[in-house]
């Protein structure tokens, strides 16, 4: 049985279109620990390319995506 991701910090960036998701989403990332887990929520079409990719180039692990109603929540951990 999947046990739900737990977040240590949410991100609501609902609402605000490119690139506020991504530069948002740094800011938040920056002040987590190694190995904590940021959930970003995002309702920007684009979000859905740009934060897997900024996460990726900065060597962030997506744990999981999740979609509901036209809000994508990703959760990102931190690397180590």
């Amino acid at each position: 049985m999947n046990r739900p991701i737990s977040a240590d910090a949410v991100l609501d960036v609902t609402g605000l279109c490119c690139p506020m998701p991504v530069l948002r989403s740094r800011q938040a990332i920056d002040r987590l620990e190694p190995g904590q887990v940021l959930e970003v929520r995002a309702t920007d079409p684009g979000s859905r390319r740009d934060i897997p990719a900024w996460a990726s180039q900065l060597g962030h692990e997506i744990v999981e995506v999740q979609e509901d109603g036209g809000v994508v929540r990703f959760f990102i951990r931190k690397r180590r």
